[in-house]
């Protein structure tokens, strides 16, 4: 279905009155993602190509004259409050909504900022679980919400470095930085193409022709409990067996170079980054040129290596992604870090109800689920504005 308007915000914005009594002095949004190509990429120091997707995270909040943190989450019908200058770590890395709050307003103030408590109520539009960053969305989103009541400056990187710090350090998933940037500096009809060492981004329009069509399997997982950080272990050590800093440094044609004693598993999950990196360069040319053959390989070819070579992808997925390919799409393949979750899929907007009946159709003839699927356009970033 093409996207409309949640009434999220309207939905927040009464909740915010009947517990606070008043308007908010600010809301904040910040959206989720979807990656196009290049995945597992970054925290691999190479290329990466996201848009921010059109349903965000609202929070409406209101500056307090202390350092409390009081938020309401109408999602989880829970409300939390801390105090900013009582924050550190918890080594079991406890887990939960209010968890992404409490490590940004951590790693902000590890980094120097001297933070104003507030009230807010919050409320996503992000499907949780679905590979779509509803986790990046909600830091970014309360990184907007501490720079407003604290007067912070607000840099795109700057503020995706401390969400990735965040997720590191606090919540403990050693991810890349991919998803926070993607929220924090998204831009409407526009993928970025983001070097994950320089952290230089390229905006790459997305063709008028073509439409983004996200996938739901309605699977789920969670990352912190899934396989993720073994295979960021996996890829350290097929850096160390290939003699670089990180396998970013490893060019396609070193991979026929394999290094004497690196194992099967850690040989495959290098030949998925190194060919992935590849991938994303040739995509950005490939929108370009509006080439619709490439597309269709690159996308075909990065789902392939994410199955075989990364072991990522999932029954569900896979299931999904056929009967995208056999429904027409210009492109199709996994998104997110997998184990479950959404793919993606590139289609002529001509056919794009067509397909989206065509593939769910698929979809539930080989699985027997009932997936869901959005028509999305890319969007902007993380944004607040006064009331």
């Amino acid at each position: 279905m093409t996207w409309e308007p949640s009434g999220a915000r309207a939905r927040m914005l009464r909740e915010f009155a009947a517990r606070f009594g008043n308007e908010p002095e600010s809301i904040v949004r910040a959206p989720g993602r979807v990656n196009l190509i290049g995945e597992h990429t970054d925290y691999n120091e190479g290329y990466v190509l996201p848009l921010a997707i059109e349903p965000v995270i609202w929070i409406g909040l209101r500056r307090r004259s202390d350092r409390i943190v009081h938020v309401r989450s109408i999602d989880f019908q829970e409300t939390v409050e801390f105090d900013v200058e009582n924050l550190a770590p918890n080594p079991n890395h406890a887990h939960g909504w209010a968890e992404y709050i409490k490590g940004v307003a951590w790693a902000l103030r590890e980094a120097g900022y001297r933070l104003n408590g507030w009230d807010g109520a919050m409320l996503g539009e992000v499907p949780i679980g679905a590979g779509l960053s509803s986790s990046a969305a909600l830091q970014i989103a309360a990184a907007r919400a501490f720079a407003d009541v604290s007067n912070l400056p607000w840099a795109t990187a700057a503020v995706a470095r401390i969400g990735q710090r965040a997720e590191n350090q606090w919540v403990g998933l050693q991810c890349g930085i991919m998803d926070q940037l993607a929220s924090a500096a998204g831009r409407r009809d526009h993928a970025i193409l983001i070097d994950c060492r320089s952290l230089d981004l390229e905006f790459i329009a997305i063709p008028e022709r073509l439409r983004i069509v996200v996938l739901d399997t309605t699977t789920r997982r969670d990352l912190t409990t899934s396989d993720y950080n073994e295979r960021r272990q996996e890829c350290e050590a097929a850096a160390r067996a290939y003699g670089v800093a990180s396998l970013r440094d490893v060019a396609p044609a070193d991979l026929a170079k394999r290094p004497a004693g690196i194992s099967d598993v850690v040989f495959r999950r290098a030949r998925h980054v190194v060919t992935e990196n590849a991938r994303v360069l040739a995509m950005t040319s490939a929108l370009r040129d509006v080439d619709l053959p490439r597309i269709t390989t690159l996308m075909d070819e990065s789902h392939r290596s994410l199955r075989e070579d990364f072991e990522v992808s999932s029954p569900a997925l896979d299931a999904i992604v056929n009967a995208a390919q056999r429904g027409g799409s210009v492109g199709a393949r996994m998104t997110g870090a997998g184990f479950g979750g959404c793919a993606v899929a590139l289609v002529e907007a001509t056919r794009a109800d067509a397909f989206v009946a065509q593939t769910l159709d698929g979809y539930r003839r080989a699985t027997g689920m009932a997936g869901q699927a959005y028509v999305w356009r890319a969007a902007d970033g993380a944004t607040s504005h006064a009331t």
